[in-house]
């Protein structure tokens, strides 16, 4: 049995996570694209450490924030623990709210398995918008999603394009988008009013127990501009170190932009996903006894 709990920051997943756990003799697995990262902790509301002392918790605090880390990286990973677990017999709650990493791992994406390295230097004499008319030409309904001045995006296509045969469209069109797995997806019915107000004073949660001095800390030994840095929280308080903004500035800007992630998360659950909504976690256990009866 694979149970995946949905959703943004404050809507207790870690919690209900622990308690499914318990009762239904399973293990934890990440589902969060910046919990991997070991040196991040504060803005990234790991689960507490007793947590991942009760129950076995996998993919969290293992990848080095300077070592780069695709998606493709994480359905390998996801994968092999799922194939893990089962064949201990054991159940899987998958925890997370990055929803492309999720569907990446749990549906039929394919990913080239060339490494899309081409020769870049060839397109050297090309502008961006002579480039991108050179996609439109391979791949009219990518080039459609890529800004002209999206170099990098527009290279990478081509590359697919060069090292597969077929255009990226083409190798999503061959996909059912249909989870590999028997799985049941369910997020909190929380209203927004709610969940802004749990956002708001996490973030200030997050600032009183230490969030700048844990970026201080980083930036002693990495580089501000590493990708696994940009997560919300920590850019905003780089700004903040780099006198862009004020203490306040800084604090508001991350609930703000935790708002907003929060509320894209959400429409992404609605329209990607087949999820069961519950209020409480009794309810949620009362579904799933129900799912599995």
């Amino acid at each position: 049995m694979i149970i995946v709990l949905l959703g943004p920051t404050c809507t207790g997943k870690s919690d209900t996570a622990l308690k499914l756990a318990k009762l239904y003799n399973a293990e934890i697995i990440n589902g969060d694209a910046f919990q991997i990262y070991k040196e991040l902790n504060i803005g990234v509301a790991k689960p507490p450490l007793d947590y991942l002392k009760e129950v076995p918790h996998h993919l969290y605090s293992f990848v080095n924030i300077d070592k780069p880390y695709s998606i493709k990286d994480y359905q390998t990973d996801l994968r092999n623990k799922i194939d893990d677990i089962s064949k201990r017999n054991k159940n899987i709650i998958i925890v997370g709210g990055s929803m492309l990493y999720i569907r990446a791992g749990l549906y039929d994406y394919a990913f080239n398995d060339e490494k899309e390295e081409i020769d870049q230097s060839k397109y050297d004499s090309y502008t961006n918008e002579e480039l991108h008319a050179l996609l439109e030409k391979i791949d009219p309904e990518d080039a459609k999603k890529i800004h002209f001045n999206n170099r990098k995006r527009v290279l990478r296509a081509l590359a697919i394009y060069e090292t597969s045969g077929s255009s990226k469209s083409e190798i999503i069109s061959k996909q059912s988008h249909k989870p590999i797995y028997d799985c049941m997806f369910f997020t909190r019915d929380i209203d927004r009013a709610t969940l802004y107000e749990k956002i708001n004073k996490r973030v200030d949660y997050m600032v009183l127990n230490g969030l700048i001095d844990e970026v201080k800390d980083l930036l002693k030994d990495h580089d501000k501009s590493l990708q696994s840095l940009q997560a919300i929280g920590y850019k905003e308080v780089i700004e903040y170190l780099d006198n862009k903004l004020t203490l306040d500035e800084t604090i508001e800007l991350i609930k703000k932009n935790t708002r907003n992630y929060a509320k894209r998360q959400m429409t992404f659950i609605r329209h990607q996903f087949e999820v069961s909504y519950y209020k409480n976690d009794d309810e949620l256990i009362e579904i799933i006894n129900k799912e599995i009866a």
